[in-house]
């Protein structure tokens, strides 16, 4: 028997149990995360960790007469041991309920929905992919994390709704280190393991860090031209992410991108940005129970949709339409441009060329201002020629200027950024995001 297949039938048998234990006029949802993981720790380019991890466990809510309350069981795998622990959450729910006032804005969804994604690209052999890691690392200094497996995610209610979600995946996350201490930082992601894209994602950081030794630049603070690589976009589109486009945030007007819903203002007409749903490693369904389709952000530099929860749904009178409790993207989509990646240093012609941004925050949110730092590899380039590293500087910017005004051109070729977060289990966001060419980017020091 697949591990698939024993993972939907032990789900299932919970589901089938619970709605047979359950007494009217009570209500249940029943939430489903697993993960088949590899992990590999590389340091001076050499494997110092490997191993396996398997887990699997479910989020249960009880509801009855307006109240609910959630406990997370780990299952065991062993289905009369994981029953009776559902057995027992069961009674523990049971006996809380009473205690806890109804929640106003609990909205359920009572439709039986029913959804099914199976991605199961087969990924590579870790030990075909450890052995092209070495080789390529062959006499440098790298550090790196590759994780690798199926993240199985699953939804069941009383209504009938029933979702199931597996994606197969890869994340080699690694930096390359100069003699110097400095560093480049790269990643490379995916669902279908490419020799050839390992490849050429490593070459550029191996280029990157030849001009990591020449000596630092130090440039005084005003205002230059930039090209910001897909992983410093990356770290700008998740400030913006972080409560910009929730329906909660704009209905009590603290979002970042307040003036962009209120028309008041626009990004450039280049940037679109979706929350694409479709062949992403996130499920097509809310750990809430509600569907998820895709949904454009930004069309054109112009608002969009906003991401709703059914908390947001009850409390606003809006349609939920899937957004966790957060109400953050988690499958970033950003339309490509027309910079060719050969031609990025030539049109840059003067100016920064940053690799990575870090320590972002807002400086002043209404205006979608954030500060941060260059990280790693930010090189000062000459008439199309890298020129020098940068010391570690500060910038601080609008992003209505960054991406709005200021933004001259997209690149025509993309990188899939995956999470890295393993925190209690790997993470399933993602982002698919172009580089971008400023025309002005302010340093304050």
């Amino acid at each position: 028997m697949s591990v698939l297949k024993s993972q939907v039938e032990s789900f299932n048998a919970l589901v089938n149990w619970l709605r047979d234990a359950i007494r009217e006029p009570e209500q249940f949802t029943l939430s489903y995360a697993a993960e088949a993981s590899a992990f590999v720790r590389f340091n001076h380019a050499k494997v110092r960790q490997a191993g396996q991890v398997q887990q699997a466990s479910v989020g249960f809510k009880l509801i009855n007469d307006g109240r609910h309350a959630d406990l997370d069981v780990t299952l065991s795998g062993d289905a009369e041991v994981d029953v009776q622990r559902l057995a027992e959450g069961l009674q523990q729910l049971r006996e809380t309920l009473p205690l806890l006032p109804a929640d106003p804005y609990l909205l359920l969804n009572h439709n039986g929905w029913q959804s099914k994604n199976v991605q199961d690209v087969p990924l590579p052999d870790t030990e075909k992919v450890v052995a092209e890691i070495a080789q390529a690392a062959k006499g440098l200094d790298l550090v790196g994390f590759y994780a690798a497996g199926p993240i199985s995610r699953g939804f069941a209610s009383s209504s009938g709704a029933f979702g199931w979600h597996q994606a197969n995946s890869f994340n080699f996350d690694f930096s390359l280190f100069h003699e110097n201490g400095q560093a480049v930082k790269a990643s490379y992601a995916g669902h279908d393991w490419s020799s050839e894209g390992f490849a050429k994602r490593f070459e550029l950081a191996r280029e990157q860090l030849e001009f990591l030794g020449r000596p630092l630049r130090t440039l005084a603070p005003g205002q230059y031209r930039a090209y910001l690589a897909p992983a410093a976009m990356e770290e700008i589109m998740g400030m913006l992410s972080w409560g910009g486009f929730s329906a909660q945030s704009i209905a009590s007007k603290s979002s970042a991108l307040q003036k962009l819903y209120a028309g008041e203002i626009a990004f450039s007409p280049l940037l679109s940005l979706d929350e694409k749903v479709s062949d992403s490693l996130s499920p097509a369904f809310s750990g809430e129970g509600y569907p998820r389709s895709d949904l454009g952000l930004i069309v054109n530099g112009q608002a969009g949709a906003q991401m709703v929860s059914s908390r947001s749904a009850a409390e606003y009178g809006l349609t939920a339409n899937g957004a966790g409790a957060g109400e953050m993207p988690s499958a970033l989509n950003m339309t490509a441009g027309t910079l060719a990646d050969a031609e990025i240093l030539k049109q840059l012609g003067t100016g920064l060329y940053i690799s990575n941004l870090w320590y972002l925050n807002y400086s002043d949110q209404p205006a979608a201002r954030m500060t941060g730092m260059t990280r790693f590899a930010t090189f000062w380039v000459e008439n199309g020629q890298i020129q020098a590293p940068v010391s570690t500087m500060r910038f601080d910017d609008s992003a209505f200027s960054l991406l709005g005004s200021q933004l001259e051109a997209l690149t025509e070729q993309r990188e899939l950024l995956l999470s890295a977060s393993t925190y209690s289990q790997r993470a399933t966001a993602s982002a698919l995001l172009p580089g971008a060419l400023i025309s002005k980017l302010t340093l304050t020091l």
